[in-house]
């Protein structure tokens, strides 16, 4: 466990790491935003804790690897704020709506803080395990190869299918699939 200090926003990161950091193969790796309600409380609203779990996993298998944690709660907009968000939701709005009714973007994050860790380890090709084509443009302008995208969905069930379709239709995300928890 490395953790590291953004000075802009006051915000500690921490990356998981297992094996050799050092092999200049490309890494497998996950950029993962903290998410509480899926990660800690287990919310079937994401499939953030699902996919935090399914990195950790293929990690293990390879036995090499890293899981960038960013502290950007709710697409980048905070806790209380994605509580907000989450109330707004149960009225009707997608995601996105919400985000943009409390006069947010509908993603906040940004992803240049990638670089300083990146660089720490000495990383500069990755195998990136993610369905948002934002943090492949987002590594490629910090100067990282993503050599490849390797399809990272998990975690759907009822009660997160709006939530996956928005995250589809109006991000973009590159689903391929309707996977199940049971799929996995």
């Amino acid at each position: 466990m490395h953790g590291f200090f953004e000075q802009e926003t006051q915000k500690e990161h921490v990356v998981l790491t297992m094996g050799d950091m050092t092999k200049p193969e490309p890494l497998l790796a996950r950029i993962h935003s903290e998410c509480l309600t899926g990660d800690g409380l287990f919310s079937l609203r994401c499939d953030c804790g699902a996919q935090l779990q399914a990195a950790l996993h293929k990690i293990a298998q390879v036995g090499r690897g890293a899981v960038f944690y960013l502290r950007q709660e709710g697409r980048g907009i905070g806790l209380l704020n994605k509580i907000k968000a989450y109330h707004l939701q149960d009225a009707g709005a997608d995601t996105v709506e919400a985000n943009e009714a409390l006069g947010f973007g509908a993603d906040m994050r940004k992803y240049d803080l990638l670089k300083p860790m990146l660089e720490h380890f000495g990383v500069k090709q990755l195998r990136l395990m993610t369905n948002n084509p934002r943090k492949i443009q987002a590594l490629r302008e910090i100067g990282i190869d993503v050599v490849e995208r390797l399809a990272h969905e998990t975690g759907r069930n009822p009660h997160n299918q709006k939530y996956l379709d928005t995250k589809k239709g109006k991000l973009g995300h590159m689903f391929e699939g309707s996977q199940s928890e049971s799929e996995e």
